[in-house]
């Protein structure tokens, strides 16, 4: 259960590398007169819903594994709460539910995305001047 809550948050960080790069490079396909705004609206809005989906599934995932210990979050006291759980499995319960402390995530979501959107820019750059170099180098024909 944990690997492949592990997985799905390593598929949502890989997508967000990704995704702006295969953005681009169809935008290019497009010939758009006006390519940094248009790249800049569209990627900023799809990986802002994938930053939103990755901070959901991060705090969903630490409450599916809670209920899948057999921790009950509603009742009042911490033994009751950990009646279910196995002997085995407390300290990771109590990792868990401390972990769930602090600010939700719809901040951690923002707070994400304020540290990511230099990427975007990053990568519009880079591509940008890697296709520029690209066209001024000279031809290599040797008969």
């Amino acid at each position: 259960m944990e690997n492949l809550n592990t997985a799905l948050k390593f598929v949502f960080l890989i997508a967000l590398i990704i995704l702006p790069l295969l953005l681009l490079n169809k935008l290019y396909k497009r010939d758009l007169k006006m390519l940094f705004i248009s790249y800049l609206l569209i990627s900023a809005a799809i990986t802002f819903v994938l930053v939103l989906i990755m901070a959901w599934w991060s705090h969903f995932s630490i409450e599916l594994l809670l209920s899948h210990y057999g921790y009950d979050s509603y009742l009042l006291t911490e033994t009751e709460r950990l009646r279910n759980v196995s002997a085995q499995n407390i300290d990771r319960v109590k990792t868990l539910d401390s972990s769930r402390m602090g600010i939700g995530w719809p901040l951690k979501a923002i707070l994400f995305y304020i540290f990511y959107s230099p990427y975007l820019l990053i990568a519009y750059f880079g591509s940008y001047f890697y296709k520029k170099s690209k066209l001024n180098r000279p031809i290599n024909e040797t008969f």
